[in-house]
């Protein structure tokens, strides 16, 4: 639970400087109410991990902080500043860790009695947050990989037709 702990503040983090470098644009706006709802999942699986009596790394959460900006050094074709490539994979990255939320919600309300154990945490509401989180960037995702994957030789793919 600790690491899922850390991850939840990685990706947090994540989509707070995704809302920073994209601030003023529809999708600034979109990253705005995700940020804030993965920043309130992170605070309510802090307060079950209190609530089940689980001791949390003070020290996991920080290195997770560290490795978010370790991350902004990633080779993005760009010396300095934000590129296509950024954006993108910092979308990709934030949709995976909201599909693992969903996992990790439905894990505890279908695999444990955490349910029974904390019954004011409406865990298919949180599944149901989680999915919303995923369709409100996943147009952004895509647009951004069209745009961030074309220059390297990989043209994109229209539905509808086979990939090469």
């Amino acid at each position: 639970m600790d690491d899922q702990l850390a991850a939840g503040v990685l990706w947090r983090e994540v989509a707070r400087r995704a809302e920073r470098e994209n601030e003023g644009t529809e999708l600034g706006e979109v990253l705005a109410r995700v940020a804030a709802a993965i920043s309130e999942d992170v605070a309510l699986f802090q307060r079950i991990m209190d609530d089940l009596g689980m001791r949390s790394s003070r020290v996991k959460p920080r290195l997770a902080i560290a490795a978010e900006r370790l991350g902004r050094m990633k080779l993005n074709g760009r010396l300095l500043g934000y590129s296509p490539l950024s954006r993108f994979a910092e979308l990709d990255f934030l949709a995976m860790g909201i599909e693992g939320k969903e996992i990790l919600w439905a894990n505890l309300r279908d695999l444990t009695d955490v349910g029974a154990r904390v019954p004011d945490v409406d865990f298919d509401q949180l599944i149901e947050r989680a999915a919303w989180q995923r369709a409100q960037l996943e147009p952004f995702r895509k647009r951004a990989g069209r745009l961030a994957l074309a220059p390297i030789g990989l043209p994109p793919q229209t539905p509808g037709t086979p990939a090469p």
